[in-house]
């Protein structure tokens, strides 16, 4: 795939518009058309490199559920309670805890040491600890090593939404992070299927088939964690140096636009309070929130929808796995028709309520219809709806923000809000509730309630403030390290 978007250019963005060229700006050096190709290389060279890696990141991540029906379960006595919850719920929620606590130290650590060293040794690390959980003998080991894996990939996630944020403006952020997102939705489709296709591999060498599905995806995670340190870019101001990507004179367009855009491009010397104090910005805490409704509702999906398939539709073990796809490809297709939309119209919020609404029709059909066949159209919107809200809040907080070290802040909390989210939906779905899961249902509608009425407030707050800097009252966004007159929230 990668291969052939190089080959015949062909761009999963739109042309993005080019804006008025000063005097002092690179962008008066080359033409709209050129221009156009600059953004379209830095799309296919950036996106579909972190895309790609965050397919493994998320099929590394949630591949316990398909483990867990190919016997896993069984042979580590996973099913045994564990207090109120399951050995498997241990083992699905330890994973977040460092996860967690890890996420703010990394967006700093990445800035430091660049994009290409520090993103490609994570994923070579987790990539080996994948395959040494297809040898645990015990559920405390297991336990173990989704402890140290938490903290590996607690780094990936909130660099990768930083560095697409620091190379695009506001407007052309969304449809990237919806194609970055898509490609972990592909993965998360695909993850069924290729399980079902490695636990066939079971009896060889003497190891059970949920042992191979984490031995071969630890093995292609180290392959693409190889690749990746080549393919990688760096921050803009360092991109240059990256292999064969931009010259001195492209990253600097890049730079001048993103400067016209927001005015935060210059890199600012780090300092903990410059860092921290971006913790008293309510707005980052909202868009926190956010994240952390939306996640809670995906990763209860990613954990327990084989689960759900198996126990509470009554499909078999190799249709359980298959049929998570469908769903999955119907939520790429709505990520990036919304994902287009927001850029297009400059819209947000409105795209997060959209998101919200699918899911809110969705729970109630998948949990409480009398016919199986119809519960799983309800699965159909309830993932659409709330996979394609990671990028629009993504989005949208990314709209929202200016400064290099608070937009490095905000991308930690909002994604360790998001691990947060994660324990969250890793309990949801208790062991006692099965098969009909109805506490779990109703905290997934809980969430995006809740999502509606923070966007609601957010959405009235914007729109006062806004006035106020149009009247003249007010500087939005300023600070003394990011100094830009003109900044207005996006809706």
């Amino acid at each position: 795939m990668v291969q052939d978007i190089e080959k015949h250019g062909v761009n999963m963005m739109d042309d993005v518009g080019t804006v008025e060229s000063k005097d002092d700006s690179m962008e008066s050096e080359f033409t709209p058309a050129e221009q156009r190709k600059i953004i379209h290389r830095v799309d296919r060279r950036l996106v579909v490199t972190v895309g790609v890696l965050y397919c493994i990141s998320l099929m590394d991540r949630t591949n316990l559920s398909a483990a867990s029906i190919a016997g896993m379960t069984k042979e580590l006595k996973l099913g045994v309670p564990f207090g109120d919850v399951s050995r498997y719920s241990v083992v699905t929620l330890v994973f977040f805890t460092t996860y967690i606590v890890f996420q703010p130290p990394s967006t700093i650590i990445v800035r430091k040491l660049g994009p290409r060293i520090f993103i490609s040794a994570i994923t070579l690390l987790w990539g080996a600890v994948m395959i040494g959980m297809g040898f645990v003998k015990d559920w405390k080991d297991l336990a173990g090593l989704r402890v140290i894996l938490g903290i590996l990939e607690a780094g990936f996630f909130p660099s990768c939404v930083y560095l697409l944020s620091t190379w695009y403006t506001r407007y052309d952020v969304g449809k990237r992070y919806s194609c970055f997102y898509i490609l972990g939705s592909l993965a998360s489709a695909c993850a069924g299927i290729l399980a079902y296709g490695l636990m066939q591999m079971g009896g060889l060498q003497g190891l059970g088939g949920w042992r191979w599905i984490f031995i071969i995806e630890g093995v292609l995670t180290c392959v693409l964690a190889i690749g990746s340190y080549w393919f990688l870019v760096d921050f803009p101001d360092e991109a240059h140096k990256s292999f064969k990507f931009l010259n001195e004179r492209e990253t600097k367009f890049i730079m001048d636009r993103v400067n016209r855009d927001r005015g935060d491009a210059r890199i600012v010397p780090f300092s903990a309070g410059s860092f921290f104090r971006a913790g008293l910005d309510l707005k980052i805490w909202a868009y926190a929130m956010i994240f952390f409704n939306t996640t809670c509702v995906t990763y209860a999906l990613a954990y327990f929808l084989p689960i759900i398939l198996r126990e509470n539709m009554g499909f078999s073990i190799g249709a359980s796995q298959c049929l998570v796809a469908p769903p999955y490809a119907l939520a790429a297709i709505v990520m990036y028709a919304t994902g287009w939309f927001g850029d297009k119209y400059h819209l947000r919020g409105p795209v997060i309520c959209f998101n919200m609404i699918l899911c809110l029709i969705g729970l109630p059909i998948m949990g409480f219809h009398s016919n199986a066949n119809v519960r799983y159209f309800g699965v159909f919107l309830t993932t659409a709806g709330a996979n394609s809200n990671v990028p629009a809040a993504m989005a949208y907080q990314a709209n929202n923000i200016r400064g290099q070290w608070k937009r490095a802040f905000c991308s930690a909390t909002l994604v360790g809000f998001g691990g947060v989210g994660g324990i969250a939906g890793s309990l949801i779905f208790r062991t006692q509730d099965a098969p009909s899961y109805h506490p779990g249902l109703y905290a997934c509608i809980a969430c995006c309630l809740l999502t509606l009425i923070i966007v609601a407030i957010t959405t009235l707050v914007f729109l006062r403030q806004n006035k106020r800097a149009a009247r003249g009252e007010i500087e939005l966004e300023d600070s003394e390290e990011d100094h830009q007159k003109g900044f207005r929230y996006t809706i």
